[in-house]
């Protein structure tokens, strides 16, 4: 495994247990159905469908479309993580897959998946362009990809300033871990050009034919500045094959 990647498992191993807390607690909120709101834009109707969460963290994503019938997996690099979506799952009583695997080197056949889901992922990976590839590999033909991300090492000294509640994940990480994840941020962050311009490029290089941007969904989503509040402008791309 490269340094960089051993440096961000090392980081989220110490978070995993933190984070299914919250992630238990966003799943009760209404940012929920906001969330199922932002997927029904892009996700084919009628059907169950074969769903993979990329970089799943505690699960959150590949359960809430488990609960509306979906089939999901989730993958994610840190073995602490995947533990803890495996029990966040047994505590909302829903049948999910998980695996522990590395996001730009997924060990699926070609065409495993109807759709691919990934949130706060792609600003972690240091070969993006090789993600795109082989998740452009193991999508079905007229399948989509929907990413939520940001540019993180981007706003680092452009974010705006917010006044964050107190039971905010960051203000309930100490100083050191806000530091490392500052310091990884930056050593990722060296490896990328200006986002989301870059990821289109990158997509249609892998093959994806239609690709839309939505700077719109941050507002959605984080409409007030509450403990699940994201200081930085996340962005939707959903890419078709």
């Amino acid at each position: 495994m490269e340094r960089i990647k051993h440096r961000v498992t090392s980081y989220w191993a110490l978070r995993a247990e933190g984070f299914e807390t919250q992630r238990l607690r966003e799943y009760d909120s209404e940012k929920r159905e906001r969330w199922l709101t932002e997927f029904r834009r892009y996700l084919p109707e009628g059907k169950p469908l074969r769903i993979l969460d990329v970089g799943t963290g505690t699960g959150f994503f590949a359960c809430l479309l488990a609960a509306e019938g979906h089939e999901t997996t989730g993958i994610d690099l840190t073995p602490d993580m995947v533990e803890h979506a495996r029990h966040m799952t047994a505590v909302l009583g829903l049948d999910v897959r998980f695996l522990q695997m590395d996001a730009e080197e997924p060990e699926f056949g070609p065409e495993s998946f109807d759709v691919l889901v990934t949130r706060n992922l792609t600003w972690t990976l240091p070969h993006i362009e090789k993600a795109y590839r082989e998740w452009y590999r193991i999508l079905s033909p007229g399948g989509v990809l929907i990413n939520f991300d940001a540019d993180y090492s981007a706003a680092m000294e452009s974010v705006e300033e917010h006044e964050l509640p107190e039971n905010h994940a960051h203000k309930l990480v100490p100083d050191y871990m806000q530091a490392e994840n500052e310091a990884i941020t930056m050593q990722v962050g060296a490896y990328h050009q200006p986002r989301p311009q870059w990821d289109v490029q990158l997509l249609v290089e892998a093959g994806f034919e239609r690709i839309t941007v939505d700077m719109g969904v941050y507002k959605r989503i984080y409409a007030e500045i509450d403990e699940f509040f994201n200081p930085t402008p996340i962005f939707t791309i959903a890419a078709y094959k």
